[in-house]
């Protein structure tokens, strides 16, 4: 449904009830203490709603219906070809896969589940991990490295320009290094702080300083030689991203049939199969 139809159907349904739902700007559009009012008598109503579409679907031989994701960019990469498999197996789903950087609230947007690194992904909710290894890497162009040497241990970073990064949260990402059982936390100093990891890669390809990024982020300044990495031994790789939803009684098919196919899909690559587990 467009937003003039939405729009219009609010309109009379306050034209109907002699008062006003919601505030409107040129900006933004909000609820009125009335309309709040009104969605938190009737959501549980439309919940009932929904709950009987999904119970109506499932009487059909194949599960139906819409499954929205949240899923950083990367993230979102992970997953399309997961998606993409689903997606052939089931044809009477549809998937709406919303990409940003900010970690959501995801049940009061809306979504089914999200998407996101295991280590940030919402304690309070279950996590389903793709089962993909990520690595964190220092990277800094040669030109960068032959004018400011090259760090051998964490604490040689003290001493070097450090692009930051500022996470969805608003903190700025810590600068973390594991070897042989020891871990260093290192408080990097630097003149750039970015609010888009993706982009610090890009800075270092720059020779702006070093960066501390996701692999994949590098791979290409890497292949073509814009950008050498360096303390490869401190940055030993992690798992990665994971699949988190909360804790439903009854969740519709469509979701039950793509968490199990994303299962199957994680314990198929284990075994090193790659086509579709189903």
């Amino acid at each position: 449904m467009s937003p003039s139809s939405v729009s219009h159907l609010i309109a009379n349904l306050e034209k109907r009830l002699g008062i006003r739902l919601l505030a409107r700007s040129t900006r933004s559009v909000s609820l009125t203490q009335a309309g709040e009012a009104f969605l938190a008598r009737v959501r549980p109503a439309l919940a009932e709603i929904t709950e009987a579409i999904e119970g109506v679907h499932e009487l059909r031989d194949r599960p139906a219906g819409l499954i929205r994701l949240n899923a950083s960019t990367w993230g979102a990469d992970r997953l399309l070809p997961i998606v993409a498999g689903f997606m052939a197996e089931y044809p009477d789903i549809r998937i709406d896969l919303v990409t940003e950087g900010r970690l959501v609230d995801i049940i009061a947007e809306g979504f089914d589940a999200g998407l996101r690194l295991g280590t940030i992904a919402p304690q309070d909710m279950i996590a389903l991990s793709l089962g993909i290894e990520e690595a964190l890497v220092v990277v800094g162009a040669p030109g960068y490295l032959d004018a400011r040497g090259i760090p051998q241990t964490p604490g040689d970073l003290l001493a070097h320009e450090c692009i930051r990064a500022r996470l969805p949260s608003g903190i700025i990402m810590a600068w973390e290094f594991g070897k042989g059982g020891r871990v260093a936390n290192v408080d990097v100093a630097g003149r750039l702080i970015l609010g888009n990891t993706d982009l610090a890669a890009k800075a270092a390809a720059a020779s702006l300083g070093l960066a501390y990024v996701e692999r994949r982020e590098a791979e290409t300044f890497l292949a073509d030689g814009r950008l050498v990495q360096v303390l490869a031994d401190w940055t030993p790789p992690f798992e990665g991203e994971a699949l988190y939803y909360p804790r439903q009684r009854h969740p519709s098919a469509a979701f039950r049939a793509f968490i199990d196919y994303v299962k199957a899909w994680k314990a198929a690559r284990q075994v090193g199969f790659t086509s579709s587990p189903v």
